[in-house]
């Protein structure tokens, strides 16, 4: 067996043992929530079904009733997610005009296969695709969480969307496990993948780097080196009082409201 098949299988076992832990965790504690289909005044959310490299992923469209949509964007969430720890930020989201499509990687939640770098990145690309066929007036964004980050960064060379939103990121996915407790002089045993610092240095589309000065798990060191990447291009927003789970788990305006602003103003900008 060659190096790229036992990073593989390592990765695999690893992310799936982490993911499932942490998202038992979340569901023992009452932090999991059913999406609820029924809509509102202000709401219309639907469960959808994408398919992604053979393996079918599940996914939740949000979008506003009342609300012009001026924007859309692909939530790539993190590794101890499912779709149903994104819908408060979908409904806030869409209050403001933002429509949102949160789907599972193959071998998270319902969605069938599982956990590989490559299918994740299929995933996304898939999702993309997906949203673009749903609002096909609508400018399309990518916006990666923790995990998520990396994936969205990796894939940019593969779809178009006109920004990308990054939170909770790291700088490669070799320092995120070192981060998250590996040894650095054990870092070569991760897979040398995701290195969103490199990805950003290649491209030019407005990227804003979102983080939490409260982060224990990635230093804002990591989002600061992020933005300096493509600084004409790249906007760094430093939030206080976040951990690194709260913008999806307690959603807040405070915070989101960053995410909506450089959406539509620089849509703005574009039409005037």
């Amino acid at each position: 067996m060659n190096n790229d098949a036992i990073n593989g299988l390592a990765f695999t076992a690893s992310v799936t043992v982490a993911s499932q832990a942490l998202i038992l965790r979340d569901r023992l504690l009452g932090r999991v929530k059913r999406v609820s289909l029924d809509h509102s005044a202000d709401l219309n959310v639907s469960i959808r079904t994408i398919s992604s490299g053979g393996q079918l992923l599940d996914a939740v469209f949000a979008k506003p009733v009342k609300e012009q949509v001026r924007a859309s964007i692909v939530l790539c969430h993190g590794i101890g997610e499912t779709v149903e720890h994104w819908f408060g930020v979908q409904r806030l989201l869409s209050a403001q005009g933002v429509a949102s499509l949160v789907f599972d990687y193959a071998g998270f939640g319902r969605s069938t296969g599982r956990i590989r770098w490559e299918q994740c990145e299929e995933d996304a690309i898939a999702a993309f695709h997906a949203l673009k066929a749903l609002l096909p007036d609508t400018p399309i964004s990518m916006l990666g969480f923790s995990l998520g980050s990396g994936i969205a960064a990796a894939v940019l060379d593969r779809i178009s969307p006109t920004h990308l939103v990054l939170c909770s990121s790291f700088t490669s996915f070799q320092a995120a496990t070192c981060c998250a407790g590996l040894p650095r002089r054990l870092s070569f045993l991760a897979p040398p993948i995701w290195n969103t610092e490199e990805s950003l240095c290649r491209y030019s589309l407005p990227v804003l780097v979102l983080h939490s000065e409260q982060d224990r798990l990635f230093p804002t060191q990591m989002a600061s080196r992020l933005a300096s990447c493509n600084q004409e291009r790249t906007q760094l927003s430093i939030i206080s009082d976040q951990q690194h789970n709260d913008p999806f788990r307690c959603p807040k305006r405070r915070y989101w409201d960053h995410v909506v602003s450089f959406l539509q103003s620089d849509l703005s900008r574009a039409e005037e």
